[in-house]
Order: C-alpha cells, then structure tokens, then sequence
C-alpha cells in the first residue's frame, strides 16, 4: 500500500492542472534518473540492532549554524504557485510550523523578502548570472530578508529536455505569475540565464561577495566534492536535480558514498532526490548525509492543502523517521552508521 507522501502526490494531480502537475512532477529525457532516484532507496533494505538501551529519540540537527528539529531541509523547487494561489509564502508558513528549513528558489513566484516575513528559517538556492552585479544584489536582497545561507546551483550549464513540458507546449509561466527574485530595481522581470562558462572562480566570487555560508548543489562526482571542499565552500548538496537535467545520470543515493568519502567530514554532505519515506531519510543518513533536502512531496502537501498541507507532509516524514529510527536501535541521527544498510 502506498505511503502518506505517495498519497499526497495522488491527491495533487487529482487537484492540479495536468500541465502544471507535469511540470512539478516531470524529469528529463525518458525519466531514467527521475525514477532512479527512488529505486535506489528501494533497493536497499535496513539491518536493525536491538537491545540498545534506553533513552527517546533525538531528532535536533546543527546544519551550518541552523538547529533544525530533524534533519530535513525543504528543497529549492520553482513556481509554487502553479500549486496553489500563495505560493511560497504559503510553503514557508507551512514549514515554519513544522520547525524546519525551506531553501528559497531563485525561481520563485514571491519574493524573497515576502517569504522571509513569514518567520520561516530560509536559505536562498542561487543560480549565478553573468550580470554579475545584479547576481550581487539578488545576494544582497537574501542576505537583507534573513537567508541563513546560499545554495549555489552549479549543475545547470544547460537547460534540462523535459518531454512532458515539450508536450505540453509548457514554456512560460501562467499571466500573473514572474519570477519575483529575478525583478530589476526598476522593475523588470528578467529571464533566468544559464551560464555554461561558469566555473570554480564562481565559488570564489560568491564567497567574496557574501559573509553568509555558501553550499554547492548538484555534486555527484567524489573529484568534484573534493574541488568543492578547497574551495572553501561550507557545505555539499548530493543532487541530480531531481532527475530534471541529465537522464541517465547516477542516482543521487547511489552517488552519496563516493561524495561523503571524498568530503572526509570536512563540511556537512546533504542528499538531495527520491527521499518519500521516513525510512529513506535513515537510509541516507547511515550512508553518510548530514541531512536530506525533500522537493516534490512538498509541494504536493502544498497543492492540496496550502501550509496545513506542507506542515502535515513534513511532520509525517519526521514522524516516520523517529518510528524506524526506534526500530533500528538508533537514538540520534549520528548512531545511524553504513552497517545498518545493505543492498540484497
């Protein structure tokens, strides 16, 4: 029978319109990595210790300077208002009651500002323009509305091929609907620029520009997560983007080992993809993760019910994760080591 987050995904094309559902839920190419990035999780299977003694479980995570309640972070994922009216704002209010974290997208349809003001905990996902002076001021607008920190996309030097959307005829927001981050002073909208020149200096350049904690997104080879560490970063986010850039490449669990042995400790590892079940946040976390980033089971909990919606998707999978962490002997997040997970 299918989980709590699988039903809200049911319950969010039943609500949404198809287009818009198919954006969300969409992923590159024939959508190999997309799928992968769950069944990567159900190919492993947990070996639980007994007798561990006593003590309840403790959840609370320290993630570059945040204490989180558990160690779920809310994904940069674009355009919640495809989902519902509010939008991000929405999200946030959802999030904040849950105790956690949203990465707030450079994508998004409210601004930055806007969703801060909800008293949400933010972190700002960030994808480097070649106006690099107007990159500096959208730093600046997160670092003035709170943003703990930034997430710096790097895996993007071209746009994913999304057969959903080319079906559809999907190319451009709904009227009404912008992307409010990428709004100039005197108020046009910019288009999003992928730049395929970017590289390492960009790290540098951001680091220069902002005091804030800088993370990478979109890291799954063990040689980059190494480049990532000397320079200087504060954090490394495991991602294929969802399985929405380049199909056929590796499974973000699958890529997690490699990228937490190259890292050594050195700076938190967070995975990012196919997370649908407290169990799958176990997974990753004895597999080496600090934490995991969710995206799609949100904004599912958002399209059917705003941020009542968004808070009950987020404390079903803290629920979820406290449950089997009692099953396996664990008390913490950091007793969940590699010996507790196989692959049959």
């Amino acid at each position: 029978m299918p989980g709590p987050l699988r039903e809200a995904e049911r319950g969010a094309r039943a609500v949404l319109d198809p287009v818009h559902f198919d954006y969300l839920a969409g992923g590159a190419g024939e959508e190999r990595t997309l799928t992968d990035n769950e069944e990567a999780f159900a190919r492993r299977r947990v070996v639980p210790r007994v007798l561990r003694g006593p003590g309840g479980t403790d959840l609370t995570t320290d993630l570059c300077g945040v204490r989180l309640a558990a160690p779920v972070v809310v994904a940069p994922t674009a355009f919640h208002r495809l989902a519902h009216p509010d939008g991000e704002a929405a999200t946030a209010r959802g999030v904040r009651a849950a105790g956690g974290l949203l990465t707030v997208s450079t994508m998004s349809t409210v601004a930055v500002e806007d969703v801060a003001a909800t008293g949400a905990t933010t972190w700002f996902q960030l994808y480097v323009q070649p106006d690099r002076a107007f990159t500096a001021a959208l730093v600046a607008r997160a670092e003035a509305a709170g943003c703990r920190a930034l997430v710096l996309t790097v895996d993007s030097p071209v746009r994913g091929r999304h057969a959903r959307d080319a079906r559809h005829g999907f190319t451009d927001l709904p009227a009404g609907l912008v992307c409010e981050n990428l709004r100039d002073a005197d108020g046009r909208v910019r288009d999003l620029v992928v730049d395929p020149d970017l590289g390492w200096d960009a790290v540098a350049w951001l680091r220069a520009t902002t005091t804030l904690p800088v993370l990478v997104k979109g890291v799954l080879h063990p040689a980059d997560a190494r480049l990532a560490v000397e320079h200087g970063v504060d954090g490394v986010v495991v991602s294929n983007h969802g399985g929405r850039q380049l199909d056929g490449a590796v499974s973000s669990l699958d890529a997690l080992p490699g990228v937490v042995a190259a890292v050594d400790g050195r700076v938190p590892v967070l995975l990012d993809g196919g997370v649908r079940r407290g169990v799958d946040v176990l997974v990753a976390l004895a597999t080496g993760a600090d934490a995991v980033m969710v995206g799609r089971p949100v904004l599912w909990g958002l399209a059917q019910g705003g941020a009542d919606g968004v808070r009950s998707v987020l404390t079903e999978l803290v629920d979820e994760l406290a449950h089997a962490m009692a099953l396996v002997g664990a008390h913490r997040p950091r007793d969940l080591t590699p010996d507790l997970v196989t692959v049959p």
